[in-house]
């Protein structure tokens, strides 16, 4: 029996690539993070690269319409939002673990 293939949006694409360029982990670590084969981060990188160099944007064509300047901003709010909400948890736990060594 065939597996239907899975149709990523282009803004999902464009995020896994920036983890990898941004956070230092491997393609394969990044994919595992994101639940996709790591196969698919490696294309998606190598897409990006070549349409770059071409002059050309990425993974157009298919998956979310573009948004507007509001809404893009917006979007990149709740990103770096989302983010400092994990660094605040990260914060708190490393406190309380120290908070109880003597």
């Amino acid at each position: 029996m065939s597996v239907p293939k899975q149709k990523f949006a282009a803004e999902f694409k464009h995020e896994a690539v920036r983890l990898v360029r941004t956070t230092g982990k491997s393609c394969a670590q990044i994919a595992r993070d994101l639940g996709v084969p790591p196969h698919y981060v490696v294309r998606w990188k190598q897409q990006q690269d070549n349409q770059t160099a071409a002059g050309r944007p990425a993974f157009t064509g298919r998956g979310i319409p573009a948004l507007s300047p509001q809404e893009a901003r917006l979007k990149e709010l709740e990103r770096e939002l989302d983010i400092a909400r994990q660094e605040r948890d990260i914060l708190k736990k490393a406190l309380a673990f120290f908070a109880k060594q003597p």
